[in-house]
C-alpha cells in the first residue's frame, strides 16, 4: 500500500494531465449551459442546434485564437491538480479503512489478489455499497474544500465574465460574501455524490471481471484494462449525473442580483430549451470524462504501481 504523500502525487499529475488537455471540452460545456443571450442565439425554438458546438468553437478562434480554447486553464489546475489529489488519496485511505470491516470487504470467495487476477491493481478491493458511499464521501468532501475554485473555474469559462487573472477572479466573488464561494454546491454534491458512487462501482466490477477474461500479463496490459474500464464507467456515470451539471454550472455562472432557488434555476432551463435543456452539453462532458477517467485512473495506477514496485 502507497503512502499518503505517493497517493497525492499520483492524484496530482494525474489531475494535471487531464486539465491540459481536455480543458477546451470544458470550457465549450460550460458556454453551451450557461444561458443568457450568447448561447440563446445559437439556440432554435428553445432547443440547441446541432451547430451549436461548432457555432461557439468558432466564435472562440475567432476572438480568441487557439489559445481561447484554453481559457481558464489557470483557473482549472486551481481546482483539478490539488482536487483529483486530495480525492484520490482520500479515496484509497478511506477504502483501505473500509476494507477492514466485514461490512464493506469482498470474502475471498474468489480469488481478488493481483497475483491472481494478473489486473495489478494495488487499489483496496470493497464490495459495491463500499465502493459507492466512499467515493460519494470522497468527492463531496473534497467538493466542499474547493468549491470556491470551482466558481472561479465556472466563470473563467464561461464568456459573462472578463476576469483578467485568478487572483482578480477571486477578489471579485469574494467581494459578493462567503456564500459567493459556495455558490452550487448543493448541485455540485447532487452531481458527485451519485457520479463518484456510480463510477466507482462500475469501473471495479468491469476492471475484476475483465481481468478474468483478459488476464493483463503486463504494466501495459494493466494500464490498457484500467483505461477501458474507466472510460466505460465514465460513459454510464456521465449519463446519471448530467442535469444536475446543467444546473450547478447556471448557478455559478449567474450574475449577482439574479439569484434563483434550485427549483427556480430547473425552471428556467425548461422554459429556456425544454426538458432536453437539462442534458445540454452533454456529449461534452461525456467527452472529456470518458477520456479524463482513462488518463487519470491509467496514470494514477501506474505510478502507484511503479512505486510499489520500487
Amino acid at each position: 500500500m502507497s503512502n499518503v504523500s505517493q497517493q497525492l502525487a499520483s492524484g496530482a499529475l494525474s489531475g494535471l494531465a487531464t486539465t491540459v488537455f481536455l480543458q477546451p471540452f470544458d470550457l465549450l460545456k460550460t458556454r453551451v449551459q450557461q444561458g443568457g443571450l450568447p448561447v440563446a442565439k445559437h439556440a432554435l425554438d428553445g432547443r440547441p442546434n446541432p451547430s451549436m458546438i461548432m457555432t461557439i468553437t468558432h466564435d472562440v478562434l475567432k476572438a480568441n485564437g487557439w489559445r481561447g480554447l484554453w481559457r481558464g486553464t489557470e483557473a482549472s489546475l486551481c481546482r483539478n491538480v490539488p482536487g483529483v489529489a486530495m480525492y484520490m488519496a482520500s479515496l484509497t485511505q478511506l477504502r483501505a479503512l473500509m476494507a477492514r470491516s466485514s461490512h464493506f470487504s469482498i470474502a475471498q470467495t474468489r480469488k481478488t489478489t493481483s497475483t491472481a487476477t494478473g489486473s495489478r491493481s494495488v487499489l483496496p478491493t470493497l464490495t459495491s455499497s463500499g465502493n459507492l458511499l466512499s467515493g460519494a464521501v470522497s468527492r463531496v468532501a473534497v467538493g466542499f474544500l474547493l468549491n470556491p475554485f470551482s466558481v472561479l473555474k465556472a466563470r473563467f469559462e464561461s464568456n459573462l465574465y472578463e476576469y483578467k487573472s485568478v487572483s482578480q477572479g477571486m477578489r471579485l466573488i469574494m467581494q459578493n460574501g462567503p456564500s459567493e464561494l459556495f455558490r452550487g454546491f448543493l448541485a455540485s454534491s447532487m452531481r458527485d455524490a451519485p457520479y463518484a458512487g456510480i463510477f466507482l462501482v462500475v469501473y471495479e466490477h468491469i476492471k475484476r471481471d475483465a481481468s478474468y477474461v483478459f488476464a493483463p500479463q503486463n504494466a501495459a496490459q494493466s494500464s490498457a484494462l484500467h483505461g477501458a474500464s474507466a472510460a466505460c464507467a465514465g460513459i454510464i456515470a456521465t449519463i446519471s449525473t448530467q442535469p444536475f451539471d446543467v444546473i450547478k454550472t447556471r448557478v455559478q455562472v449567474r450574475r449577482p442580483g439574479h439569484r434563483h432557488s434550485l427549483f427556480g434555476t430547473v425552471r428556467t432551463i425548461v422554459q429556456e430549451r425544454g426538458p432536453l435543456g437539462l442534458f445540454a452539453g452533454a456529449s461534452l462532458r461525456m467527452s472529456r470524462k470518458v477520456l479524463s477517467s482513462a488518463i487519470g485512473w491509467v496514470v494514477y495506477e501506474a505510478v502507484l504501481m511503479v512505486w510499489a514496485s520500487l
